[in-house]
């Protein structure tokens, strides 16, 4: 068992790197708006329970054991999402920060019970994949609306959960996961993607908003 700032922490430094690249304690401390001298401690912490690999200046990585216990965070807070969203009713832009509190529930039996009772769902309702029981991510090569060339078609699968405003954007505009539109333009000056929808509407889209659209090729 591992306390709710242990599983913060460890799914921190997931989300900054799933890979083998050590992180920095003041990326982290960044990200989870702390002290860099508190990320040390938690740092001196983990080491001890063997989920990351920590020295000092040289950042850390998780262990293969606190990358699976990462999963298994993440894998609750996504399944949580969707019982949020498609059981109670819940918008998809107020479901972030109650699926932060669930998450920390510390029964694996609940958590098996409760995919199974959603049917197994393999993405979140922002499209972010949940891991199964055993921490594997369904993959799918998704890339940023920003780095898509123009005269191309593509699907929106996925779209950045951590801003409730930015989700509440995307669902003014009626745009769903799943819909297909093509590419009309990219702006060099700015970086801004023009799109049209299968409607024959023309969006544009900003930079900022286009990094956070995350879409499959067609």
């Amino acid at each position: 068992m591992y306390s709710p700032s242990e599983e913060n922490y460890i799914k921190t430094i997931y989300s900054l790197n799933p890979g083998t690249i050590a992180v920095s304690t003041t990326a982290i401390a960044e990200r989870l708006q702390t002290k860099a001298s508190s990320v040390t401690d938690m740092m001196q912490k983990l080491a001890d329970k063997r989920l990351v690999n920590y020295q000092k200046y040289r950042g850390v990585q998780l262990t293969e054991h606190g990358r699976l216990q990462a999963l298994k965070t993440i894998r609750k807070h996504r399944l949580w999402e969707v019982f949020l969203v498609k059981k109670l009713g819940f918008s998809w832009d107020e479901v972030h920060a109650l699926a932060e509190e669930l998450e920390h529930i510390q029964s694996p039996k609940l958590t098996e019970k409760l995919a199974a009772y959603l049917g197994d769902p393999k993405f979140d309702p922002h499209g972010d994949p949940i891991p199964d029981a055993n921490g594997i991510l369904p993959g799918t090569p998704l890339k940023p609306l920003s780095q898509c060339q123009p005269k191309t078609t593509v699907t929106l699968q996925r779209v950045a959960d951590g801003d409730p405003a930015f989700l509440q954007y995307v669902s003014r505009l009626a745009l769903k996961l799943g819909e297909s539109f093509s590419i009309e333009d990219v702006f060099s000056f700015d970086g801004s993607v023009e799109i049209k929808r299968s409607n024959g509407e023309t969006l544009s889209f900003s930079k900022t908003v286009s990094n956070h659209l995350f879409v499959l090729e067609i």
